[in-house]
């Protein structure tokens, strides 16, 4: 089991469904010193998917301040693995601690981490 944080699309119940066959469970978490702004999607599967043409992406400030809530999903390697997919090729998957002291991974702006 692993921990995927999503702070945006991936909370949605019809791109879990449509990405990974279920409903995810997890539970709310703070990732410091990160903060994100909104990105333009192109990928029309991802358009489907979610219904958003603006997806929020992370960006690394190192400023304990800036703080951005979410949910921290617990997924198998697999389900890692299908969020790849989903995640269009201005993301990249890193791992990172949150305010909990749990380890998953995030998605962060390329030019990002």
């Amino acid at each position: 089991m692993a921990y995927l944080f999503s702070y945006g699309t991936l909370q949605k119940e019809q791109v879990q469904l449509e990405t990974f066959g279920r409903l995810l469970e997890g539970e709310k978490d703070t990732l410091s010193g990160y903060k994100f702004h909104m990105l333009e999607i192109t990928d029309s599967e991802v358009l489907r998917k979610s219904g958003q043409k603006y997806h929020p992406v992370l960006e690394f400030s190192g400023n304990d301040n800036d703080q951005v809530e979410g949910v921290l999903f617990e997924v198998t390697e697999t389900e890692i693995l299908q969020a790849d997919e989903y995640e269009v090729d201005d993301y990249k998957r890193i791992e990172t601690v949150f305010k909990s002291g749990r380890k998953g991974f995030i998605y962060v702006g390329k030019c990002s981490g």
